[in-house]
């Protein structure tokens, strides 16, 4: 059985299950051994990264590296389209989220509620940078988009989550363009979103509101 080192909230190991859920895989989580970022989690995984995978003799960390071993290892309800050209542009998606939107939202991550204040200007800035990496995206997306889960959409379903979760507790003024709305709501509508999002509400919840 594929197993997981992984941590409740982590927004890359949500993005992890979705898959898993969505090919109907059985695995096992497991927190990282001394806590994340220890030197003990290290010496298995040096990378020091969650999620990492570990299935029989592979160790493997990186979200995006896992989720194309276990697409490419288990071919059933692919996560790529067939078209090459098409599987590079959910790519782009994918590394999008990755390097553009989830980093203006961990920057809010020091400010947290309950953590240390945030400079002056700091939440209306950031949110004016959030809001600038969502009308990217409403400009990247093609019509068929969120009909069907792919690599380029597990992502953003958590960071959206977050997203709502952190605007009424931060005072974001997140702006969330008009043509996002539709691919937001087909990507939490598919199965394996709403099964992960149904779960991990929950957990984020608590997170933020200091009971775990």
């Amino acid at each position: 059985m594929l197993r997981l080192y992984s941590i409740p909230v982590s927004l890359y190991c949500a993005k992890l299950r979705i898959l898993l859920r969505h090919k109907d895989l059985d695995w096992t989580e497991t927190p990282p051994p001394g806590g994340y970022g220890s030197d003990e989690y290290k010496d298995l995984v040096p990378s020091g990264n969650l999620p990492a995978l570990v299935d029989g003799g592979l160790m493997l960390a990186d979200s995006e590296a896992i989720a194309e071993y276990l697409d490419e290892k288990f071919p059933e309800r692919p996560m790529l389209p067939e078209d090459v050209a098409d599987r590079a542009l959910i790519r782009e998606r994918s590394r999008f989220h990755d390097t553009r939107l989830e980093p203006a939202v961990r920057a809010l991550f020091p400010y947290l509620p309950g953590r240390e204040s945030p400079p002056d200007g700091f939440i209306d800035a950031q949110s004016e940078i959030i809001s600038a990496r969502l009308r990217q995206l409403a400009k990247m997306l093609r019509p068929d988009a969120g009909h069907e889960l792919t690599l380029g959409d597990c992502g953003f379903a958590i960071t959206f989550a977050w997203i709502e979760e952190l605007t009424p507790r931060m005072e974001l003024g997140v702006r969330w363009p008009g043509r996002l709305g539709g691919y937001r709501a087909r990507v939490a509508a598919l199965p394996a979103v709403s099964d992960e999002l149904d779960d991990y509400r929950p957990k984020l919840k608590a997170f933020l509101d200091g009971s775990v």
